[in-house]
């Protein structure tokens, strides 16, 4: 680099009346130098007090006008331009600099090296306010975390104050941030706060950065494989993203909402910390408009806001939303298919293709559907019966084979059993159904009683009926039967009585302990 020089101390030196020469030895400044300083100011007209405010570059600049700009001997690239296109996906530093040194060889300019190329960029970046694309790019990743300070919502009724949990995702590369209130962090919670993220960015993108928490992440060792929760897993697969967890107690990997979270307790907590809420729908709103404000809020380091970056050039490489939202659903683990080919969920019964009778199988529960999984392989589905609904059968004809084994029990099937086997049993099962205060909760109890006819003959179980009901009990059923056939009580009509009470034991003879014998 030339050495510049130093034209105002040469100006100062020279107003304390030093010599050239005295000036020359005292701070190595050539005679030839020091002649071209004075010569340049009195040609210029300037003197140390037009001078003594400014600093060395502006006297040197004023005295020497165009002296020391170097104009570069390299083709110099349009940076606003390689800013712009460094956004894209897939699009490198490296990739530039190649089309730049092919457009600049064609045109038979020469070229700068790539290492030149990016220290200029970040120099363009620098001095223009503008973010380095180096680090995000647009539409790549959405980071997601609960934000760690918390609302209150207060019920009406009794006066109570519960806690209201903020989710927060942003895009690390316009900052755009979405926050979404719910009563609690759990994992449907979780899952219903995505598919509003989704929603409100109208796009996805292939990859979630979420901290550890065990509503995402099963576990993340330091060696091996991540092991995703199902449901968080096959949710971002719903919306084609891999889930890319940062690493544990690194905050740095998901930098940008570790940021937008703080931004959060400022721009939605502080600012409504003033406002009461009694409804979880009006905190939702309130914090809506917060965030929303936050978006539009102007950068102080460059031009636009959030939202202005993220419609103009993030929106636009984002990757199309399903044509369906995701579904919450639950999962419930190797429930065994019946011998009348249904599976039991919540005390109501779905059918399962017969030929899967005795298997294990896994059960989708979303709000309106139920799926049965064996393995990897979709097995059948059924819409959900009402929570408030017990013993229906939910069957699916082409799940099972011809015949009335496989029809769904009802009462009248039931009696006709119990007529089948006989007018004793046929009372039973009566009793058992007017005891009952909702038909169907009659159904296993009676059942239980009329299979007692596959182990024992259809004679003696009416036997054990008719036994049975000539006893106090009003309405004999299964665990008053079996003993009575267990210990073959049917066979001689009668029960033994209950043995008298013991009020002082067995007590022996003298005779006994006389050795006497009988």
């Amino acid at each position: 680099m030339v050495r510049r020089i130093k034209a105002k101390l040469v100006l100062q030196l020279r107003n304390q009346s030093l010599s050239r020469r005295a000036i020359e030895s005292a701070h190595g400044i050539s005679r030839h130098s020091i002649q071209a300083v004075l010569d340049a100011a009195e040609l210029a007209g300037l003197g140390w007090d037009d001078v003594a405010d400014m600093s060395e570059a502006e006297v040197y600049a004023v005295l020497f006008p165009g002296r020391g700009v170097r104009e570069s001997v390299f083709a110099q690239p349009d940076w606003a331009r390689v800013h712009t296109e460094l956004a894209r996906v897939g699009v490198t530093l490296k990739l530039l600099h190649q089309e730049y040194v092919d457009a600049s060889s064609r045109a038979g300019q020469a070229v700068m090296s790539y290492d030149r190329f990016c220290r200029l960029y970040g120099d363009y970046a620098a001095v223009s306010g503008a973010t380095s694309r180096v680090g995000h790019k647009a539409g790549r990743s959405i980071e997601v975390d609960w934000s760690g300070p918390t609302m209150q919502l207060l019920d009406p009724t009794t006066g109570e104050i519960s806690r209201v949990y903020l989710f927060v995702a942003c895009l690390p590369f316009s900052r755009y941030a979405f926050v979404e209130a719910s009563l609690d962090m759990r994992q449907e919670s979780w899952l219903r706060a995505h598919v509003a993220m989704f929603a409100f960015f109208g796009g996805s993108v292939p990859r979630l950065v979420p901290d550890n928490l065990k509503t995402g992440v099963i576990s993340h060792p330091r060696e091996g494989e991540v092991v995703l929760n199902d449901a968080y897993r096959e949710m971002a697969a719903h919306y084609s993203a891999a889930v890319l967890p940062g690493r544990v107690r690194a905050p740095r990997d998901k930098a940008s909402v570790e940021n937008t979270v703080s931004h959060v307790a400022t721009w939605v907590i502080a600012g409504l910390r003033h406002e009461q809420f009694t409804s979880l729908a009006q905190v939702r709103t309130r914090v809506y408009e917060q965030i929303d404000a936050y978006n539009r809020q102007p950068f102080q380091k460059r031009d636009g806001s959030r939202l202005s970056v993220f419609t103009t050039e993030e929106l636009p490489v984002l990757q199309p939303l399903p044509a369906v939202s995701f579904e919450i659903s639950t999962w419930s683990y190797r429930r065994k298919v019946n011998k009348n080919a249904h599976v039991v969920w919540a005390k109501n019964f779905y059918s399962v293709p017969f030929t899967h009778i005795g298997a294990l199988v896994d059960l989708r529960i979303t709000d309106t559907m139920l799926e049965v999984y064996r393995n990897d392989e979709r097995l059948t589905s059924h819409l959900l019966l009402p929570a408030t609904t017990v013993n229906q059968y939910q069957t699916n004809d082409a799940d099972l084979p011809e015949g009335r084994a496989f029809q769904a029990w009802d009462r009248t099937r039931i009696q006709d059993w119990a007529a089948r086997i006989g007018p004793a049993t046929m009372t039973v099962i009566d009793k058992i159904f007017e005891a009952a205060s909702i038909e169907e909760t009659g159904y296993d109890p009676a059942l239980a009683v009329l299979r007692l006819s596959r182990r024992f003959s259809p004679a003696r179980v009416e036997a054990a009926c008719e036994l049975a009901l000539r006893g106090p009990i009003r309405s004999p059923r299964y665990a008053h039967l079996r003993p009575i056939l267990d210990t073959g009580q049917d066979k001689t009509g009668h029960v033994p009585q209950e043995p008298p009470a013991d009020d002082g034991g067995y007590v022996r003879g003298g005779a006994y302990y006389a050795g006497e014998t009988r």
